[in-house]
């Protein structure tokens, strides 16, 4: 299969792959798609590492960065997840966390009976590079290497990411929700618009694929369209096709591949999950964000809990909290167990097994072909 995005990312199929982890990245580039690393929580260092490592193991196939820019924010820097202080003052204090959301984590830590992180162990959390000063550290290193596409999630990109993108040939794209926010990006300049319905994991707005996709084509046109959201099989694929977009940009799948870096007792959830098994909460960022429904998503809905910091500060908040949760989920029955979740999209429910990244590239594009064939068969005469 081909569309015009694939000639002009010098991509074999137009399956664009986001994922935190590198492996993943890679092998879908290698695979003829294009990996995408979600870079907002890495540090200038990681994320210079993991460039070179994908360079290295792509072998000059094209790949990008995304990176979480939100309109609105906390604006509190680069600052570190376990608390310390960004890169532009690393002797600052850790922002001003409200007594009470303190509180009510440390109780519910205690009711579930989650158990403290060993003395050894630090509460490693990288950087939350949501601010445009921070997220311009992490642009400095992207541009010193060869990406092709540059992504902005949560707002229209800085003009000044887009100028000096395009000024290096690099793809500008950008994720929304809205054909409101879609015009807004097109108008910023972007070069490509993921329009990513509900379903999608992490953060997602409120209106579906199935209807947004359609909408964002006809109101953006002739600026190219992928389209995301609960996508995981080739079926799906063909189905944003006919619904005019160029593309799928995906996540969730490649959260049960064998390159993935979930954690184990987390991908067990998702493989046992259906679609009705997630729902979006503010509890981990502070913005409405898609994940495995659990005790944790139930608890901070509950009456009792505090509302939901403004990003980054709900994350700052609750760091620690994940790694000594997610430490200690691998306990059939424990408290950690319940609470255990991450971000994944309602297309969990179509994922039943763990494959190779190359796999799933591989299986999608022969269902994709398979329907088409089916389509083509309708029109003979």
């Amino acid at each position: 299969m081909f569309t015009q995005i694939c000639d002009r990312l010098g991509i074999d199929v137009p399956i664009f792959a986001f994922s935190h982890c590198r492996d993943v990245v890679a092998a879908v580039s290698g695979a003829g798609g294009f990996g995408v690393l979600g870079a907002t929580a890495h540090s200038p260092r990681g994320l210079e590492i993991d460039l070179a490592w994908i360079d290295e193991q792509t072998g000059g196939r094209p790949y990008g960065v995304d990176l979480l820019l939100p309109a609105k924010f906390a604006d509190v820097g680069a600052v570190l997840a376990d608390g310390g202080a960004g890169p532009a003052d690393k002797a600052a204090a850790r922002p001003p966390i409200p007594p009470e959301h303190e509180a009510y984590l440390a109780d519910l830590l205690e009711r579930y009976d989650v158990p403290p992180l060993p003395e050894h162990l630090s509460r490693r959390g990288g950087s939350l590079s949501v601010s445009p000063e921070a997220a311009g550290s992490l642009l400095d290193v992207a541009f010193r290497h060869p990406i092709s596409l540059v992504a902005s999630a949560l707002g229209p990109p800085p003009a000044e990411l887009t100028e000096q993108a395009h000024a290096r040939g690099i793809v500008v794209a950008a994720l929304v929700g809205t054909v409101e926010h879609a015009r807004r990006q097109q108008a910023a300049g972007v070069d490509l618009i993921v329009a990513q319905g509900t379903e999608a994991g992490g953060h997602t707005g409120t209106v579906s694929t199935m209807v947004l996709v359609p909408e964002v084509v006809r109101a953006v046109s002739p600026t190219p369209v992928l389209a995301a959201g609960g996508i995981v099989t080739g079926a799906q694929m063909a189905a944003a096709i006919a619904l005019g977009a160029q593309g799928v940009w995906c996540g969730s799948v490649w959260l049960t591949t064998h390159e993935a870096e979930t954690d184990p007792a987390v991908q067990r959830k998702m493989l046992a999950a259906s679609s009705s098994d997630t729902v979006r909460s503010r509890s981990l960022t502070g913005k409405p964000a898609r994940m495995l429904r659990s005790a944790w998503t139930d608890e901070w809905e509950s009456p009792d809990a505090p509302p939901a910091l403004q990003m980054p500060l709900q994350t700052i908040l609750t760091a620690g909290a994940q790694q000594r949760v997610s430490r200690a989920a691998g306990r059939e029955g424990s408290g950690a167990q319940q609470l255990a979740t991450y971000f994944v999209g309602q297309g969990v429910g179509l994922l039943d097994r763990v494959r190779p990244a190359r796999e799933v590239v591989a299986d999608m594009v022969a269902e994709y072909l398979e329907v088409a064939g089916r389509f083509a068969a309708q029109l003979a005469d």
